[in-house]
Formats: C-alpha cells, sequence, structure tokens
C-alpha cells in the first residue's frame, strides 16, 4: 500500500472503524448489539444478548454476577461493554439502567418480523412496515455523525466519485450516483467488478471512491476500493460488518443496521433500507455544503425532465 500501515492498526486498536469515542446513548445499546452481534465470539454474543433482552435485570448484577448468569469470564464481560461502545462495565450498568428505564414508560408494540408463508397480507404489511422502522431506527442510532461529516466534507470537494456495489447493494450505488449527479457532481456508478477495477486506478488524491457492501466481504467490491485507496484516493465504506475486510481499505466507515435474515425475507431487502438512509444522509449533507451551485443544477434537472411528466 502507498499510506502508512500504521494508521490502519492505530484504528482497529482504537476499536471499531467509524468509533467517535464517546459512549452510545441507552436508546442505542439495542441497535449497537443488533449491528456488531454476529462479528462477536460466541461467548460475547450471549453476553451482548443477555443485557439487550433484559437490561433491567443485567442492570442489578455486578460484572461477576453478569458473567455467572452468561457463562462466560469477568474479561469477557468487560471486552463486550467495550466493543458496544463503553469504557467499562459501570457504564454499561448506567446505559441499561437507562435503557430499563425507557422501555418501561413507553414499550415496543409486540410485533415480530417472522413471517410465515400462510400469514394473512395485512400481518405480512404489519410485519415488513415495523422491521423497516426498526432498521431505520437501528441505522441512525449506530451512524457515526462524525464520520458521516468527513465524508460529506470529502464528497463536497471531490473532482470525481466513483461508487461500487453489486446485487442489492448495486442498487444503492446507482442511487448516490443519481442524485450527486443532479446536484452538478460528477459520479459514476460500478456495478461490472471488471469496469470498476479499471476505472479505480485511475482515481488519485482528490476523488473519493464509496463502497457499497453490507457483509463487508464482498470481493467485487473490495477489490476497487483497495484499488482507489492505493493510489491516494479518499474511501468510504457503507457497510453492516464494522470490522469486515472492506474497512481495511477505507478512511471513512458508515455503519448499518444488521438485519436477521428469513427465509422469506433475505438480508438483502433490509439492509438496503438502511444502506438507503445512509445514502440520503450524504446526499442532503452535500446538498447544503454546496446549496448555492447545487440547487441550481436541481432546478435545471427538473426543468429539463418536466415534459416529460406532461399529460
Amino acid at each position: 500500500m502507498t499510506r502508512d500501515v500504521k494508521e490502519i492498526f492505530a484504528r482497529e486498536r482504537g476499536g471499531p472503524p467509524g468509533a467517535s469515542g464517546a459512549p452510545p446513548a441507552p436508546a442505542a445499546l439495542a441497535a449497537k448489539v443488533r449491528t456488531l452481534g454476529p462479528s462477536m465470539t460466541r461467548s460475547m454474543q450471549r453476553v451482548a444478548e443477555a443485557v439487550a433482552g433484559d437490561p433491567a435485570g443485567c442492570a442489578a448484577l455486578t460484572v461477576t454476577g453478569l458473567a455467572e448468569l452468561t457463562g462466560t469470564s469477568e474479561a469477557t464481560v468487560v471486552r463486550t461493554a467495550r466493543l458496544l461502545g463503553y469504557p467499562g462495565y459501570r457504564d454499561l450498568r448506567l446505559a441499561l439502567a437507562g435503557l430499563a428505564a425507557q422501555q418501561q414508560s413507553g414499550r415496543a408494540p409486540a410485533i415480530t418480523t417472522d413471517i410465515a408463508v400462510d400469514d394473512p397480507i395485512a400481518d405480512v404489511v404489519a410485519k415488513l412496515a415495523y422491521d423497516e422502522q426498526q432498521t431505520l431506527a437501528d441505522t441512525a442510532a449506530g451512524l457515526d455523525t462524525v464520520q458521516l461529516g468527513a465524508a460529506v466534507t470529502a464528497l463536497t470537494t471531490a473532482r470525481r466519485t466513483d461508487v461500487y456495489g453489486v446485487g442489492a447493494s448495486g442498487l444503492v450505488a446507482q442511487d448516490l450516483t443519481q442524485k450527486l449527479l443532479r446536484i452538478g457532481l460528477m459520479a459514476h456508478a460500478h456495478s461490472d467488478p471488471h469496469l470498476a477495477v479499471t476505472n479505480a486506478v485511475q482515481l488519485r488524491a482528490g476523488d473519493v471512491a464509496v463502497a457499497i457492501t453490507h457483509s463487508g466481504s464482498t470481493g467485487d467490491v473490495i477489490e476497487p476500493l483497495r484499488a482507489a485507496f492505493e493510489r491516494g484516493a479518499t474511501t468510504v465504506a457503507i457497510t453492516g460488518r464494522p470490522d469486515g475486510p472492506v474497512t481495511q481499505y477505507a478512511d471513512h466507515v458508515l455503519t448499518t443496521s444488521t438485519a436477521r435474515e428469513s427465509e422469506l425475507r433475505p438480508a438483502a431487502m433490509s439492509s438496503r433500507t438502511g444502506q438507503l438512509l445512509v445514502v440520503d444522509c450524504l446526499f442532503v449533507g452535500v446538498a447544503q455544503r454546496t446549496y448555492e451551485t447545487a440547487a441550481p443544477a436541481l432546478s435545471a434537472s427538473y426543468e429539463a425532465l418536466a415534459h416529460r411528466h406532461r399529460s
């Protein structure tokens, strides 16, 4: 790589990429557990599931008590607390007490997102709507606004932006690209892995490359991002796995909610919801920074298409 590898190691030692250092608010704890759970060891998952499932009960436990309850060690409990964004177990207990109080004052509706093949369509609508709302809430709660602001700054000043994504993430890549184009910025979406790489090697300092991958391990997305990273472009990863391979080549990491996959609802559906929220946040942030040029460009694009919408 042409950049100092020590930066990557320093980021890894400091916690998940994109972490701002501030402990998450109580309302964000459950979102953190859902997002980071799949990347934890099994013992840490037991601790995370326990605190998310019974915050009031766990808030009353000492670190030793929680370790005994989950069949783990005190060290595992502390490591889990730190991975979730808290300096230590004491801070996690305070958050658990806050979360328990919030739940007592207004519980979420008793509905699950498990959709059965014989569910009435009304139930399907209710379950999907609830799951979409949860995905958006979790993504918003876990989104690092410091990293978001840095990515907005990079996009605002970029000579050119390349966006990589395949499958459902490819649709999101196209959405980000067309938004940037409509406010007068140069952007390209690449779903073909060969074209993505051949374009990435042309990038340099002052350009931006955005990789969108829910799993964080999509090779067709990681390869062009790595090429852009090595050539000095500013790189951004939008992913549901903040510890995934894609983050090794990302200057800025924007984390989306990690939803549970089911037979009738692939993870790609809910992951796309979180990704689109992040894309909208990026777009609005860029439009705010470039309003004097963005507003006329947006008006011009509306006028150019107006005749297509007349009856």
